[in-house]
């Protein structure tokens, strides 16, 4: 009797520490089914401790490409061969992959980001100016570098800890305006574009409660929290009658980039990679326009 040889396909990962929640294994088998590709992603949690030495051990491991999420980043970022432009702009890498032998890091936050207000709300930067951030940590500096790329300025970066947001000012340069939440009330007047990026408002963390009464009646409001779909923050903004966007959309279109260079073909964010998350998340979204 002939016994086959057990046949492996090619394997990418998402590591962080926790990755137990982690969604990207839904996105990318979604996408693995719908183009017809041998291959499979998997969660693989790694320890801080152990994130430089799975880095340098890399080329030896059983993946050809992984997504990287907190607080692994700046590690991936110090860990790699060469980092693209964007990352390097950030110090900070969330997708890697093999290259002759080196291992390449790119940072695809930015690009997800833009793309999902591309997307949800077309011609949202038809007009830049004053944009406010919430926030002064790794996502900040994604959405400050994409805010940037598009026009907005001055971008005014929010933060409890002026020395972070002072640090934001110190990477990107003259456009960027520290601030703490005490100026909230003298920038909303001015700003074109709100962003979040912090935690609050996502599910176990307190809301965040912003009176948005004095904000232009064009104000743009989005945020990067995305459980709950609707956080604090885009209901008040709704309630106010402004646009916003919610954050499902960076999560997807920030995937697209790593999933073509391991996989070889570019997927497409579609309505039924959205309902098929939101279903995860027990969620039936009305008409689930992407």
């Amino acid at each position: 009797m002939t016994i086959s040889a057990p046949t492996t396909v090619p394997t990418a990962c998402v590591i962080g520490w926790p990755v137990k929640h982690s969604r990207s294994p839904i996105i990318h088998r979604h996408w693995l089914a719908e183009l017809g590709l041998a291959g499979d992603y998997v969660r693989h949690p790694v320890e801080p401790e152990n994130a430089a030495a799975f880095f340098a051990g890399f080329a030896d491991g059983p993946f050809i490409g992984c997504n990287v999420t907190v607080p692994h980043k700046e590690v991936a970022f110090a860990s790699v061969d060469q980092a693209d432009a964007v990352a390097s702009a950030l110090g900070a890498v969330n997708t890697v992959w093999l290259e002759n032998g080196k291992l390449v890091g790119s940072n695809t936050d930015a690009e997800g980001f833009i793309a999902n207000l591309d997307q949800r709300a077309p011609g949202f930067d038809a007009n830049p100016g004053p944009a406010i951030v919430l926030g002064a940590g790794g996502a900040a500096r994604a959405v400050i570098w994409a805010l940037k790329a598009r026009g907005f300025a001055p971008i005014h970066v929010v933060n409890r800890t002026r020395d972070r947001a002072e640090a934001m000012a110190e990477r990107f340069g003259s456009e960027i305006r520290p601030a703490g939440w005490d100026d909230l009330p003298r920038l909303l007047p001015q700003a074109t574009l709100l962003v979040n990026t912090t935690s609050l408002g996502m599910e176990g963390q307190p809301p965040l409660v912003i009176d948005l009464g004095a904000a232009r009646d064009d104000l743009f409001v989005t945020d990067i929290v995305y459980t709950p779909l609707e956080t604090p923050l885009l209901s008040i903004a709704r309630a106010r009658g402004l646009k916003t966007v919610d954050g499902l959309g960076m999560l997807l279109h920030q995937a697209a980039p790593g999933f073509e260079r391991w996989f070889g073909r570019r997927p497409t964010v579609t309505p039924e990679l959205r309902a098929l998350i939101l279903a995860d998340m027990g969620i039936v979204e009305a008409g689930n326009a992407a």
